[in-house]
């Protein structure tokens, strides 16, 4: 059974969320974990919160499971772009340029590996990524 977490409107680019999220799809939840936390960027903060949300909501979704014995792994993570806000910025000799606020929207989908899913099937997944 997968949980779902989204995280709308993070001020940062969709192109630097990505390069985080790069990083943890298709691993294990501590696995994943352990990599957020020691990763410098500043998306990684927010994925790191994301990710214990999602399983938390595995859990509320499971209540007589286990998390241990779920062995739940990052199922899908993906980044779109969020709305973007719009600036000028005063250029020289009167003229002006726009600056653009980027945010972006994060969906992060965790799994059981006893869902019907063998762990075979996951490394060749993150040999191919």
């Amino acid at each position: 059974m997968e949980a779902i977490a989204r995280l709308k409107n993070v001020p940062t680019s969709p192109r630097k969320m990505r390069l985080v999220a790069d990083l943890v799809r298709g691993k294990r939840v501590g696995q994943a974990l352990s990599i957020l936390k020691f990763t410098p960027n500043h998306g990684a903060i927010k994925l790191e919160k994301l990710l214990l949300s999602a399983v938390a909501n595995w859990q509320a979704k499971n209540p007589d499971e286990k998390l241990e014995d779920a062995d739940l792994y990052v199922k899908t993570i993906f980044v779109d772009g969020g709305r973007m806000l719009k600036r000028l910025r005063p250029a020289p000799q009167g003229r002006a340029h726009r600056i653009r606020k980027r945010s972006n929207h994060v969906t992060l989908i965790v799994d059981s590996f006893n869902a019907g899913v063998t762990a075979d099937e996951v490394e060749t997944t993150e040999k191919s990524n």
